[in-house]
């Protein structure tokens, strides 16, 4: 993840970093990378229509997350997520992201991400829909 540059992802976000961002050793807190992720892939499902955060009955929930550390970033720096599908299961996707300063090829921090669809109300796992399967399709690259 290192190494994968920022034209190889299919889907970026750009976020501008925040004052609160910052911790107490004057870069972005660990804590937020996270919160980038989140961001990135729920904003790319919002966009797609494939989620309504109010009201669709099937929902991606994180099961698992990770991330490394490559470089600092601190507020006010633009930052620029990619992200990407490398495992589209029956009610399972893993995503790879990586965060990026803007205008840099490789990234500042990259990891992983894993959502299991499960109805809202009952909170069991479901299969994904297949308008949200399509829908992260586009987003599949092979390693």
């Amino acid at each position: 993840m290192r190494n994968r540059k920022y034209d190889t992802f299919p889907y970026h976000l750009k976020i501008s970093t925040r004052w609160k961002d910052n911790d107490v050793y004057g870069h972005i807190n660990n804590v937020n990378y996270y919160s980038f992720f989140d961001t990135a892939v729920n904003q790319f499902l919002i966009e797609k229509n494939v989620l309504d955060i109010n009201k669709t009955s099937v929902v991606g929930l994180v099961v698992e997350t990770q991330c490394q550390y490559f470089s600092s970033l601190a507020f006010p720096d633009l930052i620029e997520v990619g992200i990407c599908v490398t495992k589209l299961g029956r009610s399972s996707v893993r995503y790879e992201v990586a965060i990026y300063k803007e205008g840099a090829e490789l990234p500042a921090a990259a990891g992983h991400f894993v959502h299991v669809y499960v109805d809202r109300s009952t909170g069991l796992s479901v299969p994904i829909p297949e308008i949200t399967r399509q829908t992260l399709t586009s987003l599949l690259v092979t390693s």
